[in-house]
């Protein structure tokens, strides 16, 4: 099922104010892949700054967004990968965090930053949200 008549090939989500110190905000980004995930959109989540705090075993787990939500960050992470998002470690960015040695999460495809993400934004045939 088309929903755009003319989609994109792909949407690359850069996470730069997403900060585990305000989960409130977290859990936005991760609903948005998997909403493009499910429409059969290619989805490239892009962790950088804090953000990258997320991918290290127990944060994830541990933060949700509001007391009311059932779900943990990570329950939204796994959701969107689950339908197909590829989430990414800035490695600069697990550098300055203190997490460049850390064993990440499995739902962390790999390492993918700057150069990454501007790829996706200078292609025209991509979309890009920055949170």
């Amino acid at each position: 099922m088309s929903f755009a008549e003319h989609g994109a090939d792909g949407v690359a989500i850069l996470l730069w104010a997403a900060d585990p110190q305000r989960p409130q905000q977290l859990a936005t980004p991760f609903f948005h892949a998997a909403a493009a995930a499910a429409m059969d959109v290619p989805v490239e989540i892009y962790c950088t700054a804090a953000s990258v705090h997320l991918l290290a075993p127990g944060v994830a787990a541990a933060l949700r967004a509001s007391e009311r939500n059932d779900m943990s960050i990570l329950d939204h992470i796994r959701q969107a990968v689950r339908l197909g998002a590829k989430v990414f470690a800035c490695s600069d960015a697990l550098h300055a965090q203190g997490l460049a040695d850390t064993a990440l999460i499995p739902e962390c495809s790999g390492r993918g930053g700057a150069v990454q993400f501007m790829a996706r934004a200078i292609d025209l045939r991509w979309r890009t949200l920055v949170f």
